[in-house]
């Protein structure tokens, strides 16, 4: 392995809340590229945290070559919030245009970074020219993090720490970031990933470090790493159902036992149309979002919803779920009932339950990751919870195996937990209609097959019994394995020009 940038003295490592890391090898990090891996909840972002933020912490001690602390910035997805400013509160916001005043625009934030070489190189790379002039919470998701990356390889940094940069990118896309990542170390910019599954391993990483309950592993190269024994490489169904085998999660097909509600779902009314969308258009300031759309969805149907990062996908989601207001101004039918005939958004939402990568950056930080979880299943934001909600979230959590979580602030979570949690409060709703927008990103192999499995579980228990458990489902995502086998309709939106 090449120099070492950082060198981790400390036995232990502690971090804000009481976290605490184990350093049996007292781990260096090298030049280059490095890549930390482990299950969700191992400590990745806390030791990504400590490094940025934490060398004085207590009593940790950490070294560098130099004697001063190397320049250290960590990303992640939550970052649109100091990209954008606190006046992005809530997610429909994004739709709403005169609620968009003081929200930025990409060209506002990058400023004289734009006529930089290095900025015309990395847009042409990532494909975002002609976005400029676009508010950044008029993002897709995957624009969004390609652009925090871009921000962030512009930055004048020793080492670049990136929790789950993978999330919500398109297959070519992840290329490019891979590649942009493999010459950066020329460039003196070291990078260090975080990541929770095998499949997302660069070829270019010189140096891999495994994380598993806290305590931080040996460093070591890319072909050690992958000479382990417990090495499973999850790049295709075979290797997912070996590790699904390895852990005791069951595999997709098999019976999950699933909580109830706290009352029998009431909402079996027969509906033959839960979505029809007719030649939908939707713009923005000019731009074209969506144009001539036409999509229909039966009671009881499972769709897979595809196409690459900004062809539209969140914005059609956006009209599914009664969040954009240009819903009125097209034909669409939700429920058997035409829009703008008298329903309410909350008449429509209260069918409907909904993840999707921004998702978490809508609730509250400081609030308990139970009662977050609970408040899937009021009526309001504002309706006091009942004990009967507050125990179907515990169980929900228990079977996702996060109840250690249940106090603690949803903030301090890391991406995959933060994941389990709100995947908990979809599953907990059991709605008419459950939309997964990229519902396993930031999830180890073991967690996306637990959850996998428990989708699967809706849908057999729906098609086995209709009248009494009826479910439609809408699935995300940019990895075709990780569709579970109920799907068997597909939906496919072409990129939209700039």
């Amino acid at each position: 392995m090449s120099e070492n940038i950082i060198t981790i003295d400390s036995e232990k490592l502690y971090f804000i809340g009481g976290v605490e890391l184990q350093n049996p090898h007292r781990v260096c990090i090298p030049q280059g590229l490095s890549v930390v891996i482990g299950p969700n909840g191992s400590g990745k972002s806390t030791l990504g945290n400590i490094l940025e933020r934490g060398w004085n912490f207590r009593t940790n001690r950490l070294s560098s070559p130099s004697g001063k602390k190397p320049r250290v910035k960590k990303i992640q997805f939550t970052d649109i919030h100091s990209l954008a400013g606190d006046s992005v509160v809530y997610y429909q916001q994004r739709y709403e245009a005169t609620m968009n005043d003081s929200v930025p625009t990409v060209g506002e934030i990058l400023g004289q970074e734009m006529q930089h070489p290095h900025w015309q190189e990395l847009a042409s790379l990532f494909g975002l020219h002609g976005l400029e002039d676009r508010k950044v919470n008029y993002l897709s998701s995957g624009q969004l993090r390609k652009f925090l990356i871009v921000n962030a390889l512009l930055s004048d940094v020793d080492l670049l720490i990136l929790d789950n940069p993978y999330i919500g990118l398109d297959a070519p896309s992840r290329d490019v970031l891979n590649e942009a990542m493999a010459k950066l170390p020329q460039t003196g910019v070291n990078i260090m990933l975080l990541i929770a599954n095998e499949r997302d391993l660069p070829t270019s990483a010189s140096c891999v470090i495994h994380m598993a309950n806290m305590i931080i592993g040996q460093a070591m190269n890319l072909q050690d790493y992958k000479g382990l024994q417990d090495y499973k490489g999850l790049k295709d169904n075979k290797g997912l159902q070996e590790a699904t085998s390895s852990v005791g999660v069951p595999s997709a097909s098999a019976e999950v036992p699933l909580p109830f509600p706290p009352k029998p779902n009431a909402d079996t009314a027969p509906i033959a149309t839960i979505m029809h969308m007719r030649n939908c258009t939707v713009r923005h300031g000019g731009r074209v979002l969506l144009e001539n759309v036409n999509w229909l969805v039966r009671d009881g149907e499972c769709w897979s919803l595809s196409g690459p990062n900004g062809s539209g996908k969140s914005t059609l989601l956006s009209l599914a779920c009664a969040d954009n207001p240009q819903a009125y101004c097209n034909d669409i039918t939700l429920f058997d009932r035409r829009r703008g005939t008298g329903e309410s958004i909350w008449d429509i939402k209260r069918r409907i339950s909904y993840i999707s990568p921004e998702a978490s950056l809508h609730f509250h930080p400081q609030g308990s990751t139970l009662r977050i979880i609970a408040q899937g299943l009021a009526q309001t934001a504002c309706e006091p919870l009942k004990p009967k909600q507050l125990d179907l979230a515990l169980q929900w959590m228990q079977l996702l195996g996060i109840e250690h979580l249940k106090d603690r602030p949803f903030g301090s979570l890391s991406t995959g937990e933060r994941q389990l949690a709100l995947l908990c409060r979809v599953f907990a709703k059991q709605p008419r209609l459950m939309i997964l927008d990229e519902p396993f990103h930031g999830l180890d192999a073991h967690n996306t097959a637990l959850a996998k499995a428990i989708i699967e579980q809706f849908a057999e228990r729906a098609k086995a019994n209709p009248e009494r458990h009826p479910m439609s489902l809408i699935i995300v995502s940019h990895y075709a394995q990780e569709l579970p086998p109920c799907i068997t309709h597909h939906k496919s939106l072409a990129s939209q020009s700039a």
